[in-house]
């Protein structure tokens, strides 16, 4: 799986809707679903231009989509499984235009797509890359509902598919087709819920995590593959957020452990380890560790008694990376020399026979068989550190 700083997440007024990392980001940098392509804000002097990488040849390059006009700071960008580079803009305040940029020759073609209306306190982002890397989804946040539209993939320009009640951040997909969906909701003023949207079903919601009955639940991370989940929390702290692990389908409780908390800076994940299926406490998870000093890299496995850390890379667009299948996480980079790098993390080392505790990865296997996500996970009886069942 591959995970990327979302500059386009929607941070709809509520401080609850911005994770703890977010602050401080560079212009956003996207990877595709499939870890192909990705895009970001680049500039020539003070004017900014989409920027397309490709990722998954003998070098990464990057090339640049610039227009007459420039970018407005902060326009989302979204990269396509074939290369195309998805730009939102908002005009006159209100109207949000799309259009998809790639290369012609030594010039930039636009294919315009149309447009959606946000108008006063609403606020539209983009989801995250979709598994297929056709389709591309907006989220319109309003005052007490939140719309989803499908910008392309579909037939006639952007269409509205779902309306959620409540008002929703993040997104995370949790199956490799783009059916199934998960959002951080607030509904009427009460404490954000993640909830699984079936855009095959008109959008119908259920719940994923219900930690406790008052606790703000988020998932911040998912891998289809192993189904294991990242979850950020107050229930073991009421007050003070911990970061946590569980796995899609299982009844096991959420996990919160110790060498994830730091008291000094914020631990945030951004990239889980594909292709680890039925054993998700051996998925390397990548985490982005912020504190006084600056950024840096942590990995981590679930069953892992200790997270390791290392300097990030001169010119790390801080938060991004993606995991191969084989274990080797890519981390990219731009300086004044480099406009295009790739940098290489060995793995961390696979945790000793009998570290885990042996249930979490046959739980995974049925979670695998299909996206039974309807099912909350349950915190229940959950141990708050990383102690383990005997045995």
């Amino acid at each position: 799986m591959t995970a990327c700083a979302i500059e386009t997440a929607v941070q709809n007024g509520d401080h609850h809707g911005v994770r703890p990392g977010d602050a401080g980001r560079p212009t956003g940098f996207t990877i595709t679903a499939n870890g192909a392509y990705a895009a970001r804000l680049a500039s020539a002097g003070n004017a900014l231009y989409a920027e397309r990488w490709t990722l998954d040849g003998p070098e990464p390059y990057a090339v640049p989509l610039p227009l007459a006009q420039p970018e407005e700071p902060g326009t989302p960008v979204l990269p396509l499984a074939d290369g195309r580079v998805l730009v939102a803009r908002r005009v006159d305040g209100r109207r949000n235009t799309f259009s998809l940029l790639y290369p012609t020759g030594p010039a930039t073609g636009e294919l315009r797509l149309g447009s959606v209306d946000a108008p006063g306190s609403e606020r539209l982002a983009l989801l995250p890359p979709a598994p297929d890397g056709v389709r591309a989804y907006a989220m319109c946040v309003g005052p007490e509902t939140t719309a989803l539209w499908l910008v392309t993939g579909g037939t006639f320009g952007p269409e509205r598919v779902a309306e959620i009640p409540g008002r929703c951040s993040g997104g995370v997909w949790l199956d490799r087709t783009g059916r199934i969906l998960a959002l951080d909701r607030r509904l009427d003023g009460g404490p954000v819920k993640t909830v699984v949207v079936d855009l095959e079903r008109g959008g119908e919601v259920t719940p994923l995590l219900q930690i406790t009955e008052g606790s703000d639940d988020r998932l911040l991370l998912a891998d289809p593959d192993s189904g294991l989940l990242l979850i950020r929390s107050d229930a073991p702290s009421p007050g003070r957020d911990r970061l946590g692990w569980g796995v899609l389908g299982s009844l096991l409780p959420v996990r919160f452990p110790e060498c994830l908390r730091m008291d000094d800076a914020v631990v945030t994940p951004f990239a889980v380890q594909p292709g680890q299926a039925l054993v998700p406490e051996s998925c390397g998870v990548a985490l982005r560790i912020d504190g006084a000093g600056g950024s840096w890299v942590g990995t981590w496995q679930p069953a892992s008694r200790r997270m390791g850390q290392l300097a990030a890379p001169v010119g790390w667009l801080a938060g991004t990376g993606l995991w191969t299948p084989e274990g080797v996480l890519r981390l990219p980079y731009a300086t004044p020399g480099t406009s295009c790098g790739l940098v290489d993390v060995e793995a961390p080392p696979e945790p000793p026979a009998g570290a885990g505790s042996g249930q979490a990865g046959g739980a995974a296997g049925t979670a695998a068989e299909g996206p039974r996500v309807c099912r909350p996970v349950p915190l229940q009886q959950a141990p708050l550190t990383d102690r383990r069942p005997a045995g």
